[in-house]
């Protein structure tokens, strides 16, 4: 059976991810949850760091000026981490990888695309950081980029918000 996939109807076009819910079922389960319920349907890209990542998936973001986005977790709470020894994948450009405060067991509903490598974050790395990567962007990566560079804030919250239209997954 094939992963899943998701079209991401963006304000900056769109881009299709693959969900590897094969090596990353928790992870990656948890995203097509939320996202089959909408919840990820109408938010905004809270965070960008040029050259570095894109984030996304707060619920406080609904209010892409609101003071509290990126401090949100899902209706369900958190998720339990994920380190499986077969889903050793690096956060190279493209990839999407589970955002969390860096406490075990603290990812949720935020996740970052990352637009560089940054192999520094993979969970199977030396260092406190530990972020699994549980999809890859797969068409439409020019959007991602795109909104990678948008200018921000010194907040790093894009100055034009850019918002999440609709997330549909395909299985």
């Amino acid at each position: 059976m094939a992963n899943p996939t998701a079209t991401c109807e963006t304000s900056l076009g769109n881009f299709e991810i693959e969900l590897f819910v094969d090596r990353m079922p928790i992870t990656a389960g948890n995203f097509v949850k939320l996202a089959k319920g909408g919840f990820y349907d109408g938010l905004h890209f809270h965070r960008v760091i040029k050259a570095f990542m894109v984030q996304f998936g707060c619920p406080f973001s609904r209010d892409p000026m609101s003071p509290r986005a990126g401090t949100g977790d899902g209706p369900d709470g958190t998720i339990q981490d994920e380190h499986p020894a077969n889903a050793k994948i690096s956060n190279e450009p493209g990839t999407l990888s589970m955002a969390n405060t860096g406490r075990p067991n603290s990812g949720s509903c935020q996740f970052f695309i990352n637009t560089v490598h940054n192999d520094f974050l993979d969970f199977f790395s030396p260092g406190a950081s530990k972020h699994p990567v549980f999809g890859k962007v797969v068409a439409g990566l020019d959007v991602v980029n795109k909104i990678g560079t948008t200018p921000t804030d010194s907040g790093d919250r894009p100055r034009t918000p850019v918002k999440m239209i609709k997330v549909t997954i395909h299985e």
